[in-house]
């Protein structure tokens, strides 16, 4: 072996013995550290499983389980049985209370507000479409809706319009629902909070967006009624 290559070999194994000295002065100074975070993150990933699947999938199926009834219930228009059970099954509101955090128990914040529009309890109502949220945006746009009918039925204009137009704007794909809210948020504009300019834009925003609606057909009969006779 030439002396060259004698040398380099020599620096290789300096090299790695440095780094393993390196390795060895963290380990010791670093180790017991290290073993502390790796074992807590262990304990968190498999609290984390457990509780998916020994608590909370249990959870989401109980929730469905108990809701059934409920549902009939509300199918068939008994409103003060679907919102407070019948003595042996949960009615909406003990479900939302007690399956937070699930599907179902969000779903049933949707059913009880609902039921209190129909029963004409429109704080109670408010209270619950407010507690509910969805991904599905026509199920989300008809809470919105129903939000402005509540707000609309105790007096309250200014919200019901803000609701109205959020369920106008939030999923235009469907435009019967979109004009229906559309219309809602212009007539209110127009008939009861008195705001002339308001109106007219959202019945010309009805006539443009959804000309083939009913509502839309109709938005001109309501815009000559504010002095507007030519809609381009």
């Amino acid at each position: 072996m030439s002396v060259s290559k004698k040398h380099h070999l020599v620096n290789e194994q300096n090299d790695a013995s440095e780094v393993i000295d390196r390795a060895k002065k963290f380990w010791d100074k670093k180790g017991k550290t290290t073993l502390i975070v790796l074992g807590a993150l262990v304990v968190l990933v498999g609290g984390f499983f457990a509780y998916r699947n020994f608590i909370q999938k249990p959870k989401i199926a109980e929730a469905q389980d108990k809701s059934f009834k409920a549902e009939e219930y509300f199918r068939i228009d008994s409103f003060q049985l679907a919102l407070n059970g019948d003595g042996v099954n949960p009615g909406f509101i003990k479900i939302a209370k007690n399956y937070s955090g699930t599907p179902m128990g969000n779903l049933a914040n949707f059913y009880a507000g609902v039921s209190y529009i129909k029963l004409n309890q429109n704080e109670k109502a408010v209270e619950y479409l407010k507690g509910f949220s969805s991904s599905s945006k026509p199920v989300q746009q008809r809470a919105y809706k129903l939000l402005g009918d509540a707000y609309g039925d105790l007096g309250k204009g200014a919200e019901a319009l803000d609701y109205y137009k959020k369920a106008a704007h939030h999923f235009e794909e469907d435009q019967m629902a979109s004009a229906d809210a559309l219309f809602s948020a212009a007539y209110l504009a127009q008939h009861v909070l008195n705001k002339k300019d308001d109106a007219i834009a959202l019945y010309k925003e009805l006539k443009q967006k959804f000309p083939r609606t009913q509502q839309g057909f109709e938005a001109d009969k309501y815009l000559a009624q504010l002095g507007v006779y030519k809609v381009n």
